[in-house]
């Protein structure tokens, strides 16, 4: 009977310790979208990322610090290649699909090309997310909703939705804007949501507008507390790491600036 107990513990204290804290589980939520610049794998740890992504199949240079994830990304057309597949599945787990299909400055493909090139990335058995539209991913026969149907109707898999979201207005109903979108594309689909790429950032007047770091540092703790009480979030990535790439980066180098630390507080 003593052993019968002590085995009972034993089982018990392992599952315990086998399953994740609800902090643990939040921390490993947060991500960002880097370049391979100098002073990124340290940027990586100073903003407390627990993924990264570098739009490629590979981490562009960047030495992946340990207890972060790299997710490789099949970029556009040209990336779907024997070569590219296996790296991207040597280098991790989870796939992203094409980036903004719907712009003709990025991926810059049709809801048919995505189709027929989409058994290729299913084949690396990893998890898969949708191609990433720039917008409209909640609109009905939008670019996102002709592919969703479509794979649907090929009986292809899609396993989450990465969604990309930039706002134009900087006060504090900037939160509730993404919320909202965030909703709207979960409610029509189903499915769990990466929120790949998100920032404030206002091209209405054709020339990119960008908020204070005071007012950024603000969408940020907003939008954190928001996007870690969406359980259907599973991850989100602000755009970007470094400053050198955009001016809604959260470090300049491998230092943090307020954004960047109040990022890692988050």
């Amino acid at each position: 009977m003593r052993k019968l107990l002590l085995l009972a513990l034993s089982t018990l204290l392992t599952l315990t310790l086998a399953v994740p804290s609800s902090a643990q589980t939040l921390a490993a939520r947060k991500g960002v979208s880097a370049n391979g610049v100098p002073g990124a794998s340290q940027a990586l740890t100073a903003v407390g990322a627990s993924w990264y992504y570098t739009w490629a199949v590979n981490p562009q240079g960047i030495a992946t610090p340990p207890g972060v994830e790299f997710v490789p990304m099949i970029w556009g057309r040209g990336s779907v290649t024997p070569g590219a597949l296996a790296e991207a599945k040597a280098n991790g787990t989870t796939l992203l699909g094409f980036n903004e299909p719907d712009m003709a400055g990025q991926a810059n493909m049709t809801v048919q090309q995505a189709l027929d090139l989409w058994p290729q990335l299913q084949s690396t058995g990893m998890r898969l997310g949708a191609p990433a539209v720039a917008f409209g991913g909640d609109t009905p026969g939008g670019w996102l909703d002709r592919f969703m149907a479509g794979a649907a109707q090929r009986g292809y898999r899609v396993d989450f939705i990465p969604i990309h979201w930039y706002g134009s207005d900087f006060s504090a109903a900037a939160t509730g804007h993404l919320e909202s979108y965030l909703n709207a594309v979960y409610n029509r689909y189903r499915k769990p949501i990466w929120l790949t790429e998100y920032a404030l950032t206002d091209w209405s007047t054709g020339t990119a507008r960008y908020p204070t770091q005071a007012q950024q540092v603000d969408f940020i703790n907003r939008s954190s507390a928001m996007l870690k009480s969406k359980s259907y979030v599973e991850r989100f990535s602000w755009f970007t790491l470094n400053t050198q790439v955009a001016p809604t980066g959260l470090c300049n180098g491998g230092t943090p600036n307020a954004s960047g630390n109040a990022y890692r507080a988050s």
